[in-house]
């Protein structure tokens, strides 16, 4: 099987799936061996090390929500996968799976890769949480993460494992129906028939208030305390709600979970700081949008900036009444806010060409999402934020 590095690079980042909802090509370079999957396998893959001074916990929960129907399966009550990171005490647990093998699986041939990486490497990635590891003491702010559409939440585990070590309870949410594969319990993988149906902004926009409600679900249930339930493979619940400072919440979503989140600050007062990144908001703000509250937007460049044709953000941008950032990131693209980046390049898939590296696009997408929830839940002054750094010259703050 002959496989262009660039072109297969950029399949990985997503960049040529109409599932991402924006396409972009690129001019084929001349082809270059692939590293075998069982090398990778043998040299080991590991997420980036987190930069913050805890350990990090994690628990799997599988949540449902009696109360609603499945938008994809009516006959159904709406069901998540919730990973919950957390703060934890260094100990000597199991670290936790990325993905499931056939999670894996169906995320490579989402991706065209099936063949040329196997699902047991990409499951076998060594994150950097451990299971069921013993939280610290303490009431800790909480912030949601959802992924893109069609994209499973352990493209964001990089992310909510560095806000868990910096001091967050951190829920990645998986919506049943709307990611290539997800596992849920009794050996159920549910693929994306949300895919199959999804086709124009209307309902995109449908989508992002569906997961604006299963957003303030999680909340619901991670605040309320109440007693240990089983969550899968027999395990018993921590108490989240003696963790969670409930007046200390935040929500970051990536291309429709950007969007997610402004939908649920719109309709949950308890949500008190937002993120987007690089994702269109497919509806218009209702009134003042968030209402006041704080909200950042970070994308790439290319899309994102003022000017960029097919973006709503200027639109977005005069309705945000509140604190707010608009963040753009030269040469990066769609998933360059996701783990997929970075983990292109420590499989050997990294393209020369390509204009930020995966680890730069970690570091960038680490700093600023940081310090937003720094500055904004933790009351902690986080100049980053202030304007352009000469370290970080990739990032601009475009005036309107």
């Amino acid at each position: 099987m002959n496989i262009n590095r660039r072109t297969t690079v950029l399949t990985l980042l997503g960049l040529s799936s109409t599932l991402a909802f924006r396409g972009a090509g690129a001019a084929a370079a001349a082809p270059a061996p692939v590293p075998s999957a069982r090398r990778t396998a043998e040299a080991g893959v590991e997420l980036p090390r987190p930069a913050g001074r805890y350990a990090v916990g994690t628990q799997t929960l599988h949540l449902s929500d009696h109360r609603r129907r499945d938008p994809w399966v009516p006959s159904a009550p709406r069901e998540l996968m919730v990973s919950v990171h957390y703060p934890a005490h260094a100990g000597s647990s199991a670290p936790a799976a990325y993905t499931t093998e056939e999670e894996a699986r169906l995320l490579l041939e989402a991706r065209g890769l099936a063949g040329v990486v196997s699902a047991a490497t990409v499951s076998g990635v060594r994150t950097h949480a451990r299971v069921d590891a013993r939280p610290v003491y303490g009431r800790f702010p909480l912030v949601l993460l959802s992924p893109g559409f069609s994209m499973p939440r352990s493209t964001l585990t990089t992310l909510a494992d560095d806000l868990a070590s910096r001091g967050y309870v951190v829920a990645a949410v998986d919506h049943a129906h709307e990611s290539v594969g997800t596992a849920f319990p009794g050996g159920r993988v549910l693929t994306c028939l949300a895919c199959e149906r999804v086709a124009t902004d209307v309902e995109r926009a449908q989508v992002a208030a569906g997961r604006a409600q299963d957003l303030s679900f999680v909340i619901d249930w991670l605040t309320t305390l109440r007693a240990p339930s089983r969550t899968i493979q027999g395990r018993t619940s921590f108490p989240f709600a003696l963790m969670v400072d409930p007046r200390r919440t935040g929500v970051a979503g990536h291309s429709i979970g950007g969007a997610a989140a402004a939908a649920v600050m719109q309709r949950d007062r308890r949500v008190r700081a937002g993120v987007n990144l690089d994702g269109n908001f497919f509806a218009p703000l209702a009134g003042s949008g968030p209402g006041g509250r704080p909200f950042m937007m970070m994308g790439a460049s290319a899309t994102h900036s003022p000017a960029s044709p097919g973006s709503d953000w200027r639109e977005a941008w005069t309705r945000l009444d509140g604190w707010k950032r608009w963040l753009t990131v030269a040469g990066a693209e769609h998933f360059t806010f996701t783990d997929l980046p970075v983990l292109a390049d420590r499989l050997g898939l990294s393209d020369p060409a390509a204009p930020l590296s995966g680890e730069r696009a970690w570091q960038l997408t680490r700093d600023y999402t940081a310090a937003f929830f720094d500055t904004h839940l933790r009351g902690m002054a986080r100049p980053l934020l202030d304007g352009p750094t000469a370290d970080r010259p990739e990032v601009s703050f475009p005036r309107l």
